[in-house]
């Protein structure tokens, strides 16, 4: 079995759709402690507005 170079080229076509997400990282206050937690979330790029929008209420 031959080995695989980590830079040769892969199934590019798989990975097209990977451009269309993004991280979205929102502070939170704790109200018990008072210290900042950060939460990550990987969403879809036309989603993010409703996303923020609904964390804020």
């Amino acid at each position: 079995m031959a080995k695989v170079s980590k830079n040769a080229k892969t199934n590019r076509q798989a990975q097209e759709g990977s451009k269309d997400y993004v991280k979205v990282i929102t502070a939170e206050k704790s109200a018990k402690s008072g210290a900042y937690q950060f939460r990550e979330k990987i969403i879809h790029k036309d989603l993010v507005k409703d996303y923020l929008a609904t964390k804020k209420q």
